[in-house]
């Protein structure tokens, strides 16, 4: 997957000149590549990407997902609280003045990105459900993830880590649904629980 020229193709069709595209590019590119993302990183981008090319036809507004998908997680600092707001409010900043896409929408949608909660707005259901796909993968993929996840979490010592982790692992359990979409509850409700669970199981 070329994901610059995915990029470049969406930012040229909703308004952007190509020195414009560029410099985003390079921007985009740097924050993702941050020797402290182990798992928030370009990998994860195509992911979601492989997912976004999958269900398009299902969106409503698939310029705004897109878009929402390359900057949800451009700001990230795992200390801070606020990344997804602060990566919203760049992903907005960037924008031309008389850009083709619904603002609005490209706010909440990166921001519905930190509680993963049921949206009024379907496409945003998709946006979270394409974010949270990695927790149905097979297990040793699964793993791959969480241990990258503590590797952004360095900073804080087991004992701080794995109480935090396994209580936000729990609040997806504690939730009627984990996907907000009913494809991917079909596909990848089962599989993701199991997978929290055994993660908790080594966690406790």
């Amino acid at each position: 997957m070329n994901l610059e020229k995915i990029y470049s193709e969406l930012l040229s069709n909703i308004g952007f000149s190509a020195n414009e595209i560029q410099q985003n590019w390079t921007d985009l590119e740097k924050a993702y590549s941050k020797k402290s993302r182990h798992y928030h990183n370009l990998t994860h981008l195509k992911e979601m990407i492989e997912s976004f090319e999958k269900y398009s036809n299902r969106l409503q507004n698939p310029n705004e997902i897109l878009f929402s998908i390359f900057y949800h997680d451009f700001v990230y600092s795992a200390s801070k609280k606020d990344n997804e707001l602060k990566s919203a409010e760049y992903g907005l900043a960037i924008l031309p003045q008389n850009v083709n896409l619904n603002k609005q929408l490209v706010f909440d949608a990166i921001c519905a990105t930190q509680q993963h909660q049921h949206n009024k707005i379907e496409d945003i259901n998709w946006l979270i459900d394409f974010d949270l796909k990695i927790l149905a993968k097979d297990w040793d993929d699964y793993k791959i993830y969480f241990e990258q996840i503590r590797k952004e979490y360095s900073i804080y010592p087991d004992l701080l880590y794995k109480p935090g982790r396994a209580k936000a692992l729990k609040h997806f359990l504690e939730n009627e649904f984990i996907f907000q979409t009913e494809e991917f509850r079909n596909l990848h409700e089962e599989k993701a629980r199991q997978n929290i669970e055994k993660e908790i199981s080594i966690l406790t």
